[in-house]
């Protein structure tokens, strides 16, 4: 029975509670934070960069906020599911003209 229950759902933050090594929570922890700080770093540096080239001083701060919000960004996409394109296999099915439905 395939119910979908209380018990069968979880929360990406959580990860599996069912799994075996109990770490879930950790690794997804661990995902968050990079998300978060790889978006700082990169951007700094492309900031840093463009500071370089066009003899700036500000654009690594506006690189280090724009990566900021792009890891929070990532970081809540994955947590609610949100994606920009659904797979062939996810698509509903829609019913022809006499009423049978077809994948």
């Amino acid at each position: 029975m395939s119910g979908g229950g209380p018990a069968d759902k979880y929360s990406a933050a959580s990860g599996n509670p069912g799994r075996p090594d109990g770490n879930g929570g950790y690794n997804s922890g661990m995902i968050v934070f990079s998300y978060i700080i790889g978006g700082i770093v990169v951007w700094s540096l492309i900031g840093w960069g463009l500071d370089i080239l066009l003899g700036t001083h500000w654009i690594v701060l506006a690189g280090a906020f724009t990566g900021l919000t792009g890891g929070f960004y990532l970081s809540f996409a994955r947590r609610f599911g949100i994606s920009r394109s659904k797979r062939a296999d996810e698509r509903p099915s829609a019913p022809d003209g006499n009423g049978t439905e077809h994948p």
